[in-house]
């Protein structure tokens, strides 16, 4: 099997010496395919063969090659049967431990044989000790060649031994030095980005020299490293890149500037746009305005009042005589979306639909119709929208909520309902979860970004407090206060488990224990196992509205209220357990209350002890409320898989480099991708290289 990679065709890993069908499939859980996967698969640290240590130098913890004589072997009979070798080389003595051997293992190691050894030097009850070292005998009369270069040892999968991953990657370096690996970036622009050449690179980092500096290669910031980190990035950043191109060659519908829907809903809303709400609004205007498909993302802190903004878009695509489609992850968002949505738009004589997983039979059939021709002008959804059954009449304008919940392919598949198949509809991404830098500069690169850095007039700060749940009964007595000056309350738990219904028996049972120590007051329920009706029925009676005041004190809740509900009135929230949360989603749990002008207060009530990690989350969620600082300690925490959502979605999968490691290179990798993007034969070889077929997700 051959596969392409530039002008180059690049062998499968078949061709190798002794690699059949068994070793093939090891191989491929590895992601290697071919030769250049090999040689891609980079050593995750080094040992030092290149010198024999005297045994009298050896210190706890090191690895080293020793050479020296068999002058004792036996076999110990305790739990384990045991095989102890003890070897002397004039200078001290150390012990071979065994507990798999074979005859044959034992008839070699007798008194006498003289032996190189390399392994890890452990404290043993008789002195120094090595387990299962590898060795081999030698002859004192034979000059005995030593390893002339470190020893890579490569990330493994069940089945492989370091051995045989280093006897083929020895095949593959041999096929490297005959040139047939394509060096893609031209020497102009190695010259200018001062990058080494890939061939040698690659030599190096198989085969360091003895002096090779190993701390820098541990962490990953050799100069041979950050040549491959830097393509990689650059591959990445160039197919985020041809994503926007294609989007945007198939033109946009030019929307033009907003009129006198978008002026009356100004006049209406009960409260004044932020400076940051208008010079957002503005780009988005301004965006909706041309010929080519938007592609924004709004980032805001949670409660910076981005809906309003989405909502303003929505009114001027509506006055175009386009359809506007908003999609938010979960149910209870949707619903507080098509409240808000029907409340600003409806006296404006614009049609708010909804569609979601739960709106079934007739309902749903009649909403379908509405929305395919052309009655409902906007439409509120989950990821429902994405289904086939749904059809549009002609949307001009899809925005998602909360991004980092949907993939590149849910948001480009909603995109795909409104192609007439010449124009695409514009996208409007938002998000309340603040995204580092560097992700906006990786992940999001083929989006326009805007920021709505200013919180509404009269907002204060979360006072947030870290409690032990030894102090529950504390806790319970400051409900109590609050209730009774007429402020309510969150009450969330977490659990360890996926399980959705382990969540909600949970919740349950806490709600029951609320209601005995709290007979005073209402205290509501809502989880994500719940119908539809109920949980809107629940949220609505916790809210109230300016007719009827709420219901409900306290609610238990699980984190289904994680995002977009809006209570102004409660002022206080504890979360259980929240060492098992992530900064991300405290911060968004966190940002439920504080909506109101009254001081407010988030009690982390935490069960002991706590691990580093679950010490440090808290510690950062007390000590601040800026959401992007909390981004970024979250992505040092949890590292750009988990922060992005990847793992799930299988998208900015590197083989190299590190986002947080290697954030100085996204600058240059930027500048780079535009000097090469019109360069298509490149462009496709790169992608081709680093991506093959993962790069679909750029794909349209």
């Amino acid at each position: 099997m051959i596969m392409s990679c530039g002008d180059h065709k690049v062998p499968s890993v078949s061709v190798l010496k002794g690699v059949g069908a068994a070793m093939v499939n090891k191989l491929q859980r590895l992601g290697i395919y071919n030769l250049q996967d090999l040689l891609f698969h980079l050593p995750m640290r080094y040992q030092d063969r290149t010198s024999v240590k005297e045994i009298g130098s050896l210190q706890i913890g090191d690895e080293a090659v020793i050479e020296a004589e068999v002058v004792n072997s036996e076999i110990k009979f305790s739990k384990k049967r045991t095989m102890l070798c003890r070897l002397h080389d004039g200078s001290g003595s150390i012990t071979l431990r065994f507990f798999h051997f074979s005859a044959a293992q034992k008839n070699n190691l007798k008194v006498g044989k003289l032996l190189r050894c390399f392994g890890e030097v452990r404290p043993g009850p008789h002195g120094l000790e090595m387990v299962h070292p590898e060795y081999k005998s030698i002859d004192a009369a034979v000059n005995t060649a030593i390893e002339e270069c470190l020893t890579p040892v490569y990330p493994m999968t069940e089945g492989l031994q370091q051995n045989r991953v280093r006897s083929l990657m020895a095949q593959a370096l041999l096929w490297l030095d005959s040139g047939e690996l394509a060096e893609l970036l031209p020497k102009e622009l190695r010259v200018q980005w001062s990058l080494p050449q890939l061939h040698k690179s690659l030599q190096y980092l198989h085969a360091p020299p003895p002096e090779a500096d190993r701390e820098l290669l541990a962490l990953g910031m050799h100069p041979a490293q950050r040549r491959l980190a830097f393509e990689e990035l650059l591959a990445h950043h160039l197919t985020l890149l041809n994503l926007r191109q294609k989007i945007q060659c198939d033109g946009g519908h030019a929307l033009s500037s907003p009129g006198g829907s978008c002026a009356a809903l100004l006049e209406q809303l009960p409260f004044s746009l932020t400076n940051a709400q208008t010079r957002v609004g503005v780009e988005v205007a301004s965006d909706l305005s041309k010929g080519l498909p938007m592609l924004r993302l709004i980032q805001g802190d949670v409660g910076s009042g981005k809906t309003i903004v989405a909502a303003f878009a929505a009114v001027q695509t509506v006055e175009n005589n386009f359809q506007a489609a908003i999609m938010a992850p979960t149910e209870i968002l949707a619903e507080q979306h098509y409240l808000n949505f029907k409340n600003w738009l409806e006296p404006l004589q614009i049609k708010v639909g909804m569609i979601t997983g739960k709106i079934k039979g007739k309902k749903r059939v009649s909403q379908l119709e509405a929305l395919a021709n052309g009655e409902t002008q906007v439409i509120v959804g989950t990821h429902a929208l994405f289904q086939e059954e749904v059809r549009f009449y002609n949307l001009g304008l899809a925005v998602i909520d909360e991004q980092h919940r949907f993939g590149v392919h849910q948001r480009l598949s909603l995109r795909e309902k409104g192609r007439d198949g010449v124009r695409s509809p514009h996208q409007l991404i938002m998000t309340a979860t603040p995204i580092p830098r560097t992700l906006t500069m990786s992940a999001y690169a083929d989006l326009d970004c805007s920021i709505i850095d200013e919180l509404p007039p009269g907002r204060k700060a979360v006072h947030t407090v870290v409690i032990s749940d030894e102090r529950r009964d504390e806790v319970i007595e400051r409900v109590r206060s609050a209730c009774r000056e007429k402020r309510q309350v969150y009450w969330v738990c977490t659990l360890i488990e996926e399980s959705e219904l382990l969540q909600c028996q949970a919740a349950e049972v806490t709600a029951e224990q609320l209601r005995l120590q709290l007979p005073e007051f209402n205290i509501g329920l809502i989880h994500g196992r719940m119908k539809s009706i109920e949980k809107q029925t629940i949220m609505q009676q916790f809210k109230g509205d300016p007719e009827n005041t709420a219901k409900i004190d306290l609610l238990v809740a699980t984190t289904v209220i994680e995002v977009g509900v809006d209570v102004p009135n409660a002022s206080v929230m504890i979360i259980e357990n929240p060492e098992r949360l992530g900064l991300a989603q405290l911060h968004q749990l966190r940002g439920r209350v504080g909506r109101g002008s009254v001081e407010s207060f988030c009690l982390l009530l935490y069960r002991a002890p706590l691990s580093k990690v679950g010490k440090k989350r808290l510690k950062i969620m007390r000590d601040t409320n800026d959401g992007f600082l909390i981004a970024e300690k979250d992505l040092e925490i949890r590292g750009p898989g988990e922060v992005l959502g990847t793992r799930q979605t299988g998208e900015m999968q590197f083989r190299i480099a590190d986002l947080q490691r290697d954030a100085d290179l996204l600058e240059q990798v930027q500048q780079l991708a535009m000097q090469v993007n019109t360069n298509q034969q490149l462009v496709e070889a790169i992608t081709r290289r680093w991506l093959g077929q993962g790069e679909e997700y750029g794909h349209v």
